[in-house]
């Protein structure tokens, strides 16, 4: 009998202080406790890119991402559609500078798969431990629970931890009953005509910051928001003072300031055209050193896209053919604390990206095709310009 009196105290003990832990996590939704350290992560909406985060599985939360891009195509910004659609089905917040309102309406919508796996896990599976659910909360040192509690807590866990990452569709929109986040829009120019004594107040990069702030102030702890500034700097979207360092870098130490802020709540991707602002600048250096993580795409032209080796199995060649290479000149890591690593994608090598309707944006290692390959393709384009002579 005492021991089953003292066995009953300790398990109370040990539930009251590990449900709260427990609790906190699976509340957030579409944030999981990292694998590496366990920090809170969330889905860039892009599932080869999450892993590459210094194996997080997934952007932590208080930090940023910059992504380069050179030419003029627009990868990058297809990045920020998928991290902004992953945003509004979790119910996040999305703050987006220098885009306007119709911008929403071109985020991708849910793929017919993801459809199917995201029912299929809803369903709770009745062959889990039918038999010895008893014995699942002895395995930690507490007392056997109750089995429909039990049932409903792992129904509500695989059901959070099933929808970290969705698979998108680009010929699809995303439709209006799978949103559950917000996203406002501001402005990234200057509103011109105003006395000069209010130029510094009225800045974009200022106000952006300050609306931001406030609504991290106001807004409650679940609250997860993703700030999104595509195609930095470009004369486009922001005006010639905008480029200023004194603007651009008081613009990123502020906002990396509220990541460390709120790192529980706020994280961010930025784009920047290399081809105005390259690598080799020192305003473009700066702007790396105040990001967390730092990725460069390398868009190749259409007569050197690569298909992949032939031992790899593709439905279609056309989707696996190589569209760019993919750089990583830094990851999320908080150095000062201590976790993650850059073993992930050191391992793999070289690395391309592919864009297709069906895969979207994939990472992968990149390969070179044999050579026979390339001498029998040239051979087969004489041929057949010859024939078309005749």
């Amino acid at each position: 009998m005492s021991f089953r009196k003292r066995n009953a105290v300790i398990s109370s003990s040990i539930s009251s202080q590990s449900t709260p832990s427990k609790t906190e996590n699976v509340s957030i939704p579409g944030v999981r406790p990292s694998l590496v350290d366990g920090r809170p992560t969330t889905s860039t909406g892009t599932a080869s890119l999450d892993s590459l985060l210094a194996g997080h599985a997934g952007l932590p939360l208080g930090t940023s991402l910059l992504i380069g891009e050179h030419g003029t195509t627009d990868f990058a910004g297809v990045l920020l559609r998928y991290y902004a659609a992953e945003g509004m089905i979790q119910g996040h917040q999305i703050h987006v500078l220098g885009l306007h309102e119709s911008w929403r309406y071109e985020l991708p919508g849910l793929s017919t798969e993801d459809k199917k796996s995201s029912s299929k896990s809803e369903t709770p599976s009745d062959d889990k431990m039918k038999i010895a659910w008893r014995y699942e909360s002895l395995s930690s040192g507490g007392a056997p629970r109750d089995r429909n509690a039990a049932q409903k807590r792992s129904n509500s866990a695989t059901e959070s931890t099933s929808i970290f990452c969705h698979s998108f569709d680009l010929t699809k929109r995303l439709s209006p009953t799978n949103v559950k986040g917000q996203i406002g829009f501001h402005p990234s120019m200057s509103i011109p005509d105003l006395p000069s004594h209010t130029k510094d107040s009225t800045s974009p990069f200022k106000m952006f910051i300050k609306n931001v702030a406030h609504k991290l102030a106001n807004s409650p702890p679940s609250w997860v928001h993703r700030v999104i500034v595509p195609s930095l700097l470009s004369p486009t979207g922001y005006a010639g003072s905008s480029a200023r360092p004194e603007e651009v870098l008081q613009f990123l130490h502020a906002l990396r300031a509220l990541l460390r802020q709120y790192p529980g709540k706020l994280t961010a991707i930025i784009t920047l055209p290399l081809s105005l602002y390259p690598r080799t600048t020192g305003l473009t250096r700066w702007m790396e050193l105040l990001s967390d993580g730092v990725f460069e795409l390398v868009p190749l032209q259409s007569n050197a896209v690569h298909a992949p080796p032939p031992s790899s199995k593709s439905d279609s060649k056309s989707e696996e053919q190589t569209q760019g290479l993919l750089k990583v000149h830094s990851l999320p890591i908080f150095h000062e604390k201590g976790g993650g690593s850059s073993e992930g994608y050191a391992a793999h090598g070289d690395l391309s990206f592919s864009l297709s309707r069906s895969k979207g944006f994939v990472i992968k290692p990149f390969y070179l095709p044999p050579v026979g390959e390339d001498e029998e393709e040239k051979k087969k384009g004489d041929s057949s310009k010859g024939s078309m002579d005749f």
